[in-house]
């Protein structure tokens, strides 16, 4: 079983930046490949970046790519996610979640256990 914790999130004007952690719980961290996910409001939720086990392989959506940095420290089982150049359209509920195999996906479905979420607000 892995608890993971989002924070981070915040209310910032377009062009800004923010750094999303997601703090997971469990000595096996760096077993597990890491996703972020994010929700606007009356869409679906949608991939944005994920992280194999050992930090080596990275996806991103075309959406974010070039902007938007995944990375990870074993050593204290966090996952973060560097968000920069933030748009409006970046406006979402960010979650990260945590997929039981060292490969990443961009599926949520494949995804095992979520955070609660954090909310990020881009005003323009």
């Amino acid at each position: 079983q892995v608890q993971l914790v989002e924070s981070g999130g915040g209310l910032v004007q377009a062009g800004g930046s923010l750094r999303l952690s997601c703090a997971a719980s469990g000595r096996t961290f760096s077993n597990y490949a890491m996703g972020w996910f994010r929700q606007a409001p009356g869409k679906e939720r949608e991939f944005v970046a994920a992280i194999n086990s050992n930090g080596g392989l990275t996806y991103y959506a075309d959406s974010v790519k070039g902007r938007f940095t995944i990375s990870r420290d074993n050593a204290r089982n966090t996952v973060y996610l560097n968000l920069n150049s933030l748009k409006p359209e970046d406006t979402a509920v960010y979650y990260c979640a945590a997929h039981r195999t060292r490969i990443p996906t961009t599926n949520s479905l494949f995804y095992d256990f979520w955070g609660q979420g954090t909310q990020v607000t881009v005003s323009s």
